[in-house]
């Protein structure tokens, strides 16, 4: 899994939000809520609405990581 929404749901418990909350505040579907908790793909504009209702940035929602260059690391 290279995507992280880790740092979302931190920033969301620090807010005192559940998940119904940020989908009812952005207008988020139920699939990208599930995308969301499974560290799949959406969309930048998805990403933009969170960040504005949360007064954020990416990088305090999102994290990558490159699996590949992780496993090369664990076997060195």
């Amino acid at each position: 899994m290279a995507i992280s929404y880790d740092n979302l749901w931190k920033l969301m418990i620090d807010k005192k939000m559940n998940k119904t909350d940020l989908q009812n505040r952005v207008q988020l579907s139920s699939s990208t809520v599930a995308k969301l908790a499974k560290c799949k793909p959406v969309s930048l504009s998805v990403l933009e609405r969170i960040c504005k209702e949360l007064n954020c940035d990416f990088k305090d929602i999102i994290t990558y990581q490159d699996e590949d260059r992780l496993i090369d690391e664990f076997e060195l």
